[in-house]
């Protein structure tokens, strides 16, 4: 505007200047709302889904990935550990969930890391390594193209098994035992050997994580902050820790599964798993040629703010954020035919859920036209830090 003021303009170069400043500014808007383009996945999950066309296969089936803790991990029958008295303490009354396969397997060499370092480094940081890495493959992007590229890296990262079973061996330690089990690592570590240079954020909103890491990632996109983004999650259960705290909260279901929106659900079943998606600004992906897998339209986070408790969900505030996401994505609650729910399986979580479901979605809903509701939690546990991306 300060040519504007500072030179005499025709009305006919006036209005070419507003014209201008119009299309610049449709253009920011347009930017701001893009939809993102999902252009790359991999993922390891429960269940012998190691790729996505197994995974695929698994939901096909209905495939239940639920098993006893694997003796590797440690013995879940043994009495220090387990009784299936839930009011006994310091125990676990579940030992089943979903598992991976061969957690400790990992080519140091591959990525360039020494094995002193490999031995040290959290089994969660190995597997988001390789599964990023995997991901780039099925997008079809090399290493070499990405360095010192605006390649963001967002990851949920919540559990520490790994540094509490380091602990018992503090008279060993070194650097590499102190760096290898640090959180912020396992996504510093991916834009250090992959040579990137975008945002780079670990994240902690527990079972929210990965879909948080998702929506800061496509906000980087629409930003222009990133180019490209990285963004998924990981939890393993290496401890017996956790499963006895989640135990005395009352929160584990005793067979460990999930029974999500069912009169019979009794608590959550534990799940493993990984998940990376590669995410583009879809203009820019459709102008490179690129498979699209996917479109993010739109997404949006809160918090409860004030509610019954610290760790009670509200149907308020799952109401509006599901409100919010629909409108940054264009969408009217009719447009939607499907939806992968939470569907922890908790006696208070779930009705909580489905009656913000239906508070948004149910509202002058054609009969002839249901909501369909599902959650991949009923096949393999819920996945905390990678709940979302598994979703």
């Amino acid at each position: 505007m300060s040519e504007i003021t500072q030179k005499n303009f025709s009305s006919e170069q006036l209005l070419q200047v507003l014209k201008e400043m119009r299309i610049k500014l449709e253009a920011a808007n347009q930017t701001k709302t893009e939809p993102i383009a999902i252009v790359g996945m991999s993922c390891r999950f429960p269940g012998g889904a190691d790729n996505l066309s197994a995974y695929w296969q698994l939901l096909r089936n209905g495939t239940d990935a639920i098993t006893k803790v694997p003796f590797q991990r440690w013995d879940a029958d043994a009495d220090i550990y387990y009784d299936q008295n839930p009011e006994i303490g310091g125990k676990a009354y579940t030992k089943e969930g979903g598992f991976l396969e061969q957690v400790d397997q990992f080519d140091p060499d591959f990525f360039g890391i020494s094995p002193r370092e490999a031995v040290s480094l959290d089994p969660q940081q190995r597997m988001l390594l390789e599964v990023s890495w995997e991901a780039l493959e099925n997008y079809g992007q090399t290493w070499a193209n990405l360095r010192q590229s605006k390649t963001g890296v967002f990851m949920g990262l919540c559990t520490d098994d790994y540094a509490q079973l380091n602990m018992q061996n503090q008279d060993n330690g070194d650097a590499y035992s102190t760096l290898g089990v640090c959180r912020s690592m396992g996504t510093g570590r991916i834009a250090h050997l992959l040579g990137l240079q975008g945002p780079n954020i670990q994240l902690d909103t527990a079972c929210s994580s990965s879909l948080v890491a998702i929506h800061l990632a496509c906000q980087s996109l629409r930003l222009c902050e990133s180019n490209l983004a990285l963004a998924g999650g990981v939890n393993l259960l290496l401890s017996p820790r956790g499963t006895i705290s989640r135990c005395r909260l009352k929160a584990l279901s005793p067979d460990g599964r999930c029974k999500t929106f069912d009169a019979s659900a009794n608590g959550y079943g534990q799940g493993e798993g990984c998940g990376v998606v590669v995410l583009k600004r879809l203009s820019d992906a459709i102008n490179d040629g690129d498979l699209v897998l996917a479109i993010i339209r739109g997404s949006a986070i809160n918090h409860n703010g004030p509610s019954n408790g610290l760790t009670v969900p509200s149907r308020i505030a799952q109401k509006k954020v599901i409100e919010e996401a629909l409108a940054n994505a264009k969408l009217e609650p009719h447009q939607v035919s499907y939806v992968e729910a939470h569907g922890s399986g908790t006696s208070l979580g779930d009705p909580i859920e489905i009656e913000a479901l239906d508070t948004v979605y149910g509202k002058e809903r054609p009969v002839d036209k249901p909501l369909l509701v599902g959650s991949v939690k009923t096949n393999f546990g819920h996945l905390e830090a990678a709940a979302g991306i598994s979703s």
